[in-house]
Protein backbone atom coordinates (compact mmCIF):
# COMPACT_ATOMS: atom_id res chain seq x y z
CA UNK A 1 0.00 0.00 0.00
CA UNK A 2 1.45 3.32 -1.08
CA UNK A 3 0.19 6.06 1.21
CA UNK A 4 1.66 8.75 -1.00
CA UNK A 5 -0.49 7.67 -3.97
CA UNK A 6 -3.48 7.27 -1.63
CA UNK A 7 -3.19 10.86 -0.43
CA UNK A 8 -2.56 12.18 -3.93
CA UNK A 9 -5.66 10.59 -5.53
CA UNK A 10 -8.10 10.95 -2.62
CA UNK A 11 -11.18 13.10 -3.29
CA UNK A 12 -12.61 14.20 0.09
CA UNK A 13 -15.69 15.84 -1.45
CA UNK A 14 -16.97 12.63 -3.02
CA UNK A 15 -16.16 10.68 0.12
CA UNK A 16 -18.29 13.03 2.25
CA UNK A 17 -21.16 12.99 -0.27
CA UNK A 18 -21.40 9.19 -0.45
CA UNK A 19 -21.02 8.84 3.32
CA UNK A 20 -23.84 11.33 3.96
CA UNK A 21 -26.08 9.63 1.40
CA UNK A 22 -25.45 6.22 2.98
CA UNK A 23 -26.45 7.49 6.43
CA UNK A 24 -29.48 9.33 5.02
CA UNK A 25 -30.69 6.22 3.16
CA UNK A 26 -30.57 4.16 6.36
CA UNK A 27 -32.42 6.80 8.39
CA UNK A 28 -35.09 7.32 5.72
CA UNK A 29 -35.72 3.58 5.38
CA UNK A 30 -36.09 3.18 9.15
CA UNK A 31 -38.42 6.19 9.29
CA UNK A 32 -40.65 4.84 6.51
CA UNK A 33 -40.78 1.48 8.33
CA UNK A 34 -41.87 3.33 11.52
CA UNK A 35 -38.80 2.01 13.31
CA UNK A 36 -37.89 5.62 14.12
CA UNK A 37 -40.27 8.25 15.44
CA UNK A 38 -38.08 11.15 14.38
CA UNK A 39 -39.27 14.10 12.38
CA UNK A 40 -38.27 14.11 8.74
CA UNK A 41 -36.26 17.25 9.43
CA UNK A 42 -33.98 15.15 11.66
CA UNK A 43 -33.88 12.32 9.13
CA UNK A 44 -32.47 14.80 6.61
CA UNK A 45 -29.60 15.82 8.93
CA UNK A 46 -26.90 14.08 6.79
CA UNK A 47 -28.20 16.03 3.77
CA UNK A 48 -28.04 19.30 5.72
CA UNK A 49 -24.44 18.52 6.73
CA UNK A 50 -23.52 17.88 3.09
CA UNK A 51 -25.11 21.09 1.84
CA UNK A 52 -23.73 23.09 4.77
CA UNK A 53 -20.17 22.04 3.95
CA UNK A 54 -20.71 22.91 0.28
CA UNK A 55 -22.06 26.40 1.03
CA UNK A 56 -19.38 27.11 3.66
CA UNK A 57 -16.59 25.94 1.36
CA UNK A 58 -17.88 28.04 -1.54
CA UNK A 59 -18.28 31.11 0.69
CA UNK A 60 -14.69 30.89 1.99
CA UNK A 61 -13.43 30.23 -1.53
CA UNK A 62 -15.17 33.36 -2.84
CA UNK A 63 -13.72 35.48 -0.02
CA UNK A 64 -10.19 34.25 -0.79
CA UNK A 65 -10.75 34.80 -4.52
CA UNK A 66 -11.85 38.44 -4.20
CA UNK A 67 -9.38 39.44 -1.47
CA UNK A 68 -6.32 38.07 -3.28
CA UNK A 69 -6.37 39.08 -6.98
CA UNK A 70 -2.88 37.64 -7.59
CA UNK A 71 -4.24 34.15 -6.89
CA UNK A 72 -6.26 34.40 -10.11
CA UNK A 73 -3.07 34.08 -12.19
CA UNK A 74 -2.27 30.61 -10.86
CA UNK A 75 -2.72 27.93 -13.52
CA UNK A 76 -6.38 27.20 -14.29
CA UNK A 77 -7.77 29.34 -11.48
CA UNK A 78 -10.51 30.91 -13.61
CA UNK A 79 -11.76 27.53 -14.85
CA UNK A 80 -11.81 26.05 -11.37
CA UNK A 81 -13.54 29.11 -9.95
CA UNK A 82 -16.28 28.91 -12.60
CA UNK A 83 -16.67 25.21 -11.86
CA UNK A 84 -17.06 26.16 -8.20
CA UNK A 85 -19.87 28.59 -9.01
CA UNK A 86 -21.65 26.07 -11.26
CA UNK A 87 -21.46 23.37 -8.59
CA UNK A 88 -22.68 25.81 -5.93
CA UNK A 89 -25.70 26.75 -8.06
CA UNK A 90 -26.65 23.11 -8.60
CA UNK A 91 -26.32 22.35 -4.90
CA UNK A 92 -28.51 25.33 -4.00
CA UNK A 93 -31.28 24.03 -6.27
CA UNK A 94 -30.83 20.58 -4.74
CA UNK A 95 -31.13 22.14 -1.29
CA UNK A 96 -34.39 23.81 -2.34
CA UNK A 97 -35.78 20.46 -3.47
CA UNK A 98 -34.69 18.73 -0.25
CA UNK A 99 -36.28 21.42 1.94
CA UNK A 100 -39.57 21.14 0.04
CA UNK A 101 -39.43 17.33 0.16
CA UNK A 102 -38.79 17.26 3.92
CA UNK A 103 -41.60 19.73 4.54
CA UNK A 104 -44.01 17.79 2.30
CA UNK A 105 -43.17 14.48 3.97
CA UNK A 106 -43.69 16.08 7.37
CA UNK A 107 -46.86 18.10 6.67
CA UNK A 108 -48.05 17.17 3.16
CA UNK A 109 -49.00 20.71 2.15
CA UNK A 110 -47.32 20.87 -1.27
CA UNK A 111 -47.97 19.20 -4.58
CA UNK A 112 -45.15 16.88 -5.59
CA UNK A 113 -44.94 18.58 -8.97
CA UNK A 114 -43.95 21.82 -7.23
CA UNK A 115 -41.54 19.89 -4.98
CA UNK A 116 -39.78 18.37 -8.02
CA UNK A 117 -39.72 21.69 -9.91
CA UNK A 118 -36.15 22.57 -8.73
CA UNK A 119 -34.93 19.15 -9.88
CA UNK A 120 -36.51 19.61 -13.28
CA UNK A 121 -34.86 23.02 -13.60
CA UNK A 122 -31.52 21.55 -12.53
CA UNK A 123 -31.82 18.83 -15.16
CA UNK A 124 -32.24 21.43 -17.91
CA UNK A 125 -29.34 23.58 -16.69
CA UNK A 126 -27.15 20.50 -16.14
CA UNK A 127 -27.13 19.77 -19.88
CA UNK A 128 -25.28 23.03 -20.54
CA UNK A 129 -23.05 22.35 -17.50
CA UNK A 130 -22.07 18.94 -18.95
CA UNK A 131 -21.10 20.54 -22.26
CA UNK A 132 -18.97 23.13 -20.44
CA UNK A 133 -17.31 20.43 -18.29
CA UNK A 134 -16.41 18.32 -21.32
CA UNK A 135 -14.96 21.35 -23.06
CA UNK A 136 -12.72 22.20 -20.10
CA UNK A 137 -11.90 18.61 -19.05
CA UNK A 138 -13.78 18.77 -15.76
CA UNK A 139 -15.63 15.99 -13.93
CA UNK A 140 -19.43 16.21 -14.11
CA UNK A 141 -21.00 13.30 -12.20
CA UNK A 142 -23.77 15.35 -10.56
CA UNK A 143 -24.55 17.24 -13.75
CA UNK A 144 -24.74 14.02 -15.76
CA UNK A 145 -26.98 12.35 -13.20
CA UNK A 146 -29.45 15.24 -13.23
CA UNK A 147 -29.49 15.66 -17.01
CA UNK A 148 -30.19 11.99 -17.83
CA UNK A 149 -32.96 11.72 -15.21
CA UNK A 150 -35.08 14.65 -16.40
CA UNK A 151 -37.90 12.43 -17.69
CA UNK A 152 -37.69 10.22 -14.60
CA UNK A 153 -38.23 13.16 -12.25
CA UNK A 154 -41.32 14.24 -14.21
CA UNK A 155 -42.82 10.74 -14.15
CA UNK A 156 -42.28 10.33 -10.40
CA UNK A 157 -43.86 13.72 -9.62
CA UNK A 158 -46.92 13.02 -11.78
CA UNK A 159 -47.33 9.53 -10.30
CA UNK A 160 -47.13 10.74 -6.70
CA UNK A 161 -49.73 13.45 -7.38
CA UNK A 162 -52.06 10.95 -9.03
CA UNK A 163 -52.06 12.52 -12.48
CA UNK A 164 -51.06 9.17 -13.95
CA UNK A 165 -52.04 5.73 -12.65
CA UNK A 166 -49.29 3.68 -14.21
CA UNK A 167 -47.68 0.87 -12.23
CA UNK A 168 -44.27 1.72 -10.87
CA UNK A 169 -42.55 -0.60 -13.33
CA UNK A 170 -43.78 1.68 -16.12
CA UNK A 171 -42.98 4.86 -14.18
CA UNK A 172 -39.38 3.70 -13.80
CA UNK A 173 -38.92 3.05 -17.53
CA UNK A 174 -36.26 5.83 -17.89
CA UNK A 175 -34.29 4.18 -15.10
CA UNK A 176 -34.62 0.77 -16.77
CA UNK A 177 -33.18 2.23 -19.97
CA UNK A 178 -30.20 3.68 -18.08
CA UNK A 179 -29.66 0.41 -16.24
CA UNK A 180 -29.67 -1.54 -19.53
CA UNK A 181 -26.97 0.77 -20.89
CA UNK A 182 -25.00 0.35 -17.66
CA UNK A 183 -25.29 -3.45 -17.77
CA UNK A 184 -24.00 -3.47 -21.35
CA UNK A 185 -21.04 -1.32 -20.26
CA UNK A 186 -20.34 -3.68 -17.34
CA UNK A 187 -20.41 -6.73 -19.62
CA UNK A 188 -18.03 -4.98 -22.00
CA UNK A 189 -15.62 -4.19 -19.16
CA UNK A 190 -15.72 -7.81 -17.95
CA UNK A 191 -15.06 -9.19 -21.45
CA UNK A 192 -12.27 -6.68 -22.01
CA UNK A 193 -10.64 -7.59 -18.68
CA UNK A 194 -10.88 -11.30 -19.54
CA UNK A 195 -9.22 -10.73 -22.90
CA UNK A 196 -6.37 -8.81 -21.29
CA UNK A 197 -5.80 -11.64 -18.83
CA UNK A 198 -5.25 -14.07 -21.71
CA UNK A 199 -2.78 -11.79 -23.52
CA UNK A 200 0.74 -12.39 -22.15
CA UNK A 201 2.29 -9.31 -23.77
CA UNK A 202 0.02 -6.83 -21.94
CA UNK A 203 1.44 -4.62 -19.22
CA UNK A 204 0.55 -6.09 -15.78
CA UNK A 205 -0.49 -2.66 -14.48
CA UNK A 206 -2.96 -2.24 -17.33
CA UNK A 207 -4.27 -5.75 -16.75
CA UNK A 208 -4.75 -5.05 -13.06
CA UNK A 209 -6.47 -1.73 -13.74
CA UNK A 210 -8.95 -3.27 -16.17
CA UNK A 211 -9.77 -6.06 -13.72
CA UNK A 212 -10.33 -3.58 -10.87
CA UNK A 213 -12.59 -1.49 -13.12
CA UNK A 214 -14.66 -4.52 -14.08
CA UNK A 215 -15.09 -5.57 -10.45
CA UNK A 216 -15.91 -2.01 -9.35
CA UNK A 217 -18.53 -1.43 -12.06
CA UNK A 218 -20.12 -4.81 -11.35
CA UNK A 219 -20.40 -4.04 -7.63
CA UNK A 220 -21.87 -0.65 -8.51
CA UNK A 221 -24.47 -1.56 -11.15
CA UNK A 222 -25.74 -4.96 -9.97
CA UNK A 223 -26.96 -3.71 -6.53
CA UNK A 224 -28.63 -0.71 -8.18
CA UNK A 225 -30.56 -3.01 -10.50
CA UNK A 226 -31.66 -5.22 -7.60
CA UNK A 227 -32.71 -2.13 -5.64
CA UNK A 228 -34.88 -0.79 -8.49
CA UNK A 229 -36.62 -4.16 -8.96
CA UNK A 230 -37.42 -4.57 -5.25
CA UNK A 231 -38.45 -0.91 -4.91
CA UNK A 232 -40.95 -1.18 -7.76
CA UNK A 233 -42.43 -4.31 -6.19
CA UNK A 234 -42.65 -2.61 -2.79
CA UNK A 235 -44.37 0.51 -4.16
CA UNK A 236 -46.87 -1.61 -6.09
CA UNK A 237 -47.66 -3.59 -2.94
CA UNK A 238 -46.52 -6.87 -4.47
CA UNK A 239 -44.19 -7.68 -1.58
CA UNK A 240 -44.25 -7.27 2.19
CA UNK A 241 -40.53 -6.51 2.47
CA UNK A 242 -39.51 -3.57 4.61
CA UNK A 243 -37.83 -0.51 3.21
CA UNK A 244 -34.70 -1.39 5.17
CA UNK A 245 -34.39 -4.66 3.27
CA UNK A 246 -35.22 -2.91 -0.02
CA UNK A 247 -32.34 -0.43 0.32
CA UNK A 248 -29.86 -3.01 1.67
CA UNK A 249 -28.32 -3.74 -1.79
CA UNK A 250 -27.49 -0.04 -2.11
CA UNK A 251 -24.85 -0.33 0.58
CA UNK A 252 -22.64 -2.48 -1.63
CA UNK A 253 -22.81 0.36 -4.17
CA UNK A 254 -22.05 2.90 -1.45
CA UNK A 255 -19.01 0.93 -0.30
CA UNK A 256 -17.81 0.72 -3.90
CA UNK A 257 -18.25 4.47 -4.38
CA UNK A 258 -16.42 5.21 -1.13
CA UNK A 259 -13.50 3.09 -2.27
CA UNK A 260 -13.53 4.71 -5.70
CA UNK A 261 -13.25 8.14 -4.06
CA UNK A 262 -9.65 7.19 -3.18
CA UNK A 263 -8.76 6.86 -6.85
CA UNK A 264 -10.54 9.68 -8.70
CA UNK A 265 -9.66 13.00 -10.23
CA UNK A 266 -8.64 15.78 -7.90
CA UNK A 267 -11.32 17.98 -6.41
CA UNK A 268 -11.78 21.67 -7.08
CA UNK A 269 -8.94 23.46 -5.32
CA UNK A 270 -10.99 26.57 -4.54
CA UNK A 271 -13.28 24.90 -2.02
CA UNK A 272 -12.51 26.58 1.33
CA UNK A 273 -9.89 28.67 -0.50
CA UNK A 274 -7.14 26.05 -0.06
CA UNK A 275 -5.76 26.42 -3.63
CA UNK A 276 -4.45 22.86 -3.33
CA UNK A 277 -5.74 19.40 -2.56
CA UNK A 278 -6.97 18.81 0.97
CA UNK A 279 -4.36 16.12 1.66
CA UNK A 280 -1.55 18.39 0.45
CA UNK A 281 -2.92 21.15 2.68
CA UNK A 282 -2.97 18.82 5.69
CA UNK A 283 0.59 17.69 4.94
CA UNK A 284 1.67 21.33 4.87
CA UNK A 285 -0.10 22.15 8.14
CA UNK A 286 1.13 18.99 9.89
CA UNK A 287 4.70 18.26 8.72
CA UNK A 288 4.81 15.07 10.78
CA UNK A 289 2.27 13.53 8.40
CA UNK A 290 4.75 13.85 5.54
CA UNK A 291 6.85 11.07 7.05
CA UNK A 292 3.87 8.69 7.10
CA UNK A 293 2.74 9.75 3.61
CA UNK A 294 6.20 8.89 2.27
CA UNK A 295 6.03 5.26 3.41
CA UNK A 296 5.15 2.31 1.20
CA UNK A 297 4.57 -1.24 2.39
CA UNK A 298 5.62 -4.25 0.31
CA UNK A 299 5.67 -8.00 0.89
CA UNK A 300 9.08 -9.61 0.50
CA UNK A 301 9.30 -12.36 -2.14
CA UNK A 302 11.30 -15.50 -1.37
CA UNK A 303 12.64 -18.19 -3.65
CA UNK A 304 10.90 -21.54 -4.00
CA UNK A 305 11.67 -23.95 -1.19
CA UNK A 306 12.89 -21.21 1.15
CA UNK A 307 10.99 -19.73 4.08
CA UNK A 308 11.70 -16.16 5.12
CA UNK A 309 12.28 -15.58 8.79
CA UNK A 310 9.90 -13.23 10.69
CA UNK A 311 12.74 -10.88 11.49
CA UNK A 312 13.65 -10.45 7.84
CA UNK A 313 10.03 -9.71 6.91
CA UNK A 314 9.74 -7.10 9.61
CA UNK A 315 12.97 -5.46 8.55
CA UNK A 316 11.86 -5.28 4.92
CA UNK A 317 8.27 -4.23 5.62
CA UNK A 318 8.82 -0.48 5.73
CA UNK A 319 10.92 1.17 3.05
CA UNK A 320 11.07 4.92 2.81
CA UNK A 321 11.97 6.80 -0.35
CA UNK A 322 15.41 7.68 1.05
CA UNK A 323 16.13 4.05 1.86
CA UNK A 324 14.88 3.01 -1.56
CA UNK A 325 17.34 5.39 -3.23
CA UNK A 326 20.22 4.09 -1.10
CA UNK A 327 19.32 0.46 -1.84
CA UNK A 328 19.03 1.18 -5.56
CA UNK A 329 22.39 2.93 -5.67
CA UNK A 330 24.07 0.16 -3.70
CA UNK A 331 22.80 -2.42 -6.16
CA UNK A 332 24.37 -0.51 -9.05
CA UNK A 333 27.84 -0.44 -7.48
CA UNK A 334 30.43 -2.12 -9.67
CA UNK A 335 32.41 -4.34 -7.30
CA UNK A 336 36.00 -4.38 -8.56
CA UNK A 337 39.25 -5.53 -6.98
CA UNK A 338 41.31 -2.54 -5.96
CA UNK A 339 45.10 -3.09 -5.84
CA UNK A 340 47.03 -0.57 -3.71
CA UNK A 341 49.77 1.34 -5.48
CA UNK A 342 53.29 0.41 -4.40
CA UNK A 343 56.19 2.84 -4.91
CA UNK A 344 59.80 1.81 -4.56
CA UNK A 345 62.39 4.39 -3.69
CA UNK A 346 65.75 3.76 -5.40
CA UNK A 347 68.78 5.39 -3.76
CA UNK A 348 70.95 7.65 -5.85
Amino acid sequence: MNLQALFRDFNPGKFIVWLCLAVFTALLALRLDDELEWSFWFVFIPIWIWKGLVILGALIGNIVWWKNPHYRLEGQSYIQYRALLISLGLHLFLLMFEVLAADNLEHGRHAWVSVFAPLILISIVAIAACIWAVKHDRSFELELFCSVNLLQFIFIALRMDGYIRWPWEVVLVPSWILMCVSVVAVLYSIIFAGLLLRMPDVNPDRRRTSMNSAIGYTCLVAPLLIFLITLASKLNGSTSATYASVVSPLYLSYVTLLLMSFNTKRANQWWFGLRKDLCQFLLGVCPLLQEYANISYSMSHTEEGMVASPGSQMSQGVITSEKRDVIGSSRRVDHRVVVPAVSLEVPD
